[in-house]
């Protein structure tokens, strides 16, 4: 195991150790079908920043908690993570050809496999989950709850579904946030509140702490994606850039202008940071994660 340490390289040390047992766990085993593992192990092992697993194993340590502990919580949001993009990615969907500088599952395999790729990497989240060791069945338990909520239509489904209904509209800042922190803000709220789960103990006033920072990452992370989609380099991206305007999608940058969308960026940035405020250098890694979300160029 790699010695975690809140330090700068906290996402580099998490994407290292995560790859490794995503790597190990879905490459192993019978399968019934060749074609899919292979497109699962496409979708998951496509050079992803492993965002929401370094914010889940982050929140373990704050909460005086190994990094380690989090781990396999950490892997299965990210096979949620994984599944959503897939199927993000559809035809009927948002029709790209392009994740992570790669052709999309759809278009490297076929739209069917694509589809059950992203079935049994959603499905396989909850079994890994239910029986992540080091935890006791109630905490698992409540993870399961957690990334349940966080992944159907009280959460990121749920945004998607808005999200769809939004094509060409103009949103209020109001039922633009309300969207995103379904479609974006869930999964990453459900990875620090899992990670801080891995305390059996932990009480309430420190866990609403650490969802404050998660809500506000949340929305600070769209906003960047739809700055980034305006102004970012499609080879640095992996993906077209403009495709949010060429869909008429309402973003930040429509409603406030580009200028009004980072000044709001930085006001979620504050908001996050300052909600850490109580947990000292306990939460060093979380901090980090903040700054790199809001200065992220992919």
């Amino acid at each position: 195991m790699l010695p975690f340490t809140p330090d700068a390289s906290f996402i580099d040390r998490c994407r290292t150790e995560v790859d490794a047992e995503l790597e190990r766990r879905l490459g192993s085993g019978d399968q019934a079908s060749k074609t899919l593992q292979q497109a699962m192990l496409y979708s998951v092992l496509g050079g992803g920043k492993r965002i929401r697993p370094s914010l889940c194993m982050g929140a373990a340590l704050v909460v005086g908690q190994t990094a380690q502990k989090a781990r396999v919580p950490a892997c299965a949001i990210e096979l949620i993570h994984a599944y959503s993009l897939v199927h993000d990615d559809l035809p009927a969907m948002d029709n790209d050809e392009l994740r992570r500088g790669r052709p999309t599952t759809h278009i490297a395999f076929d739209e069917a496999t694509a589809i059950l790729a992203g079935d049994a990497l959603q499905s396989l989240a909850f079994e890994w989950l239910s029986l992540a060791p080091e935890l006791t069945d109630q905490t698992r338990l409540l993870m399961i709850r957690e990334l349940a909520k966080a992944s159907g239509h009280q959460g990121m489904v749920g945004g998607q579904a808005i999200d769809l209904d939004a094509v060409g509209q103009t949103l209020t800042l109001t039922q633009l946030e309300t969207m995103h922190r379904l479609k974006t803000g869930a999964l990453i709220e459900a990875s620090v509140r899992i990670g801080a789960l891995t305390d059996a103990s932990i009480d309430d006033a420190t866990l609403e702490h650490l969802t404050t920072y998660a809500r506000a990452l949340g929305l600070a992370f769209q906003v960047q994606d739809d700055l980034l989609d305006i102004e970012g380099d499609t080879q640095v991206m992996g993906k077209p850039k403009g495709s949010d305007v060429a869909r008429a999608k309402p973003t930040y940058p429509a409603l406030l202008g580009a200028e009004g969308a980072r000044m709001h960026l930085a006001q979620l940035l504050d908001a996050a940071l300052e909600s850490l405020t109580p947990f000292g250098t306990r939460a060093e890694a979380l901090r980090a994660m903040a700054g790199f979300v809001v200065a992220r160029n992919h």
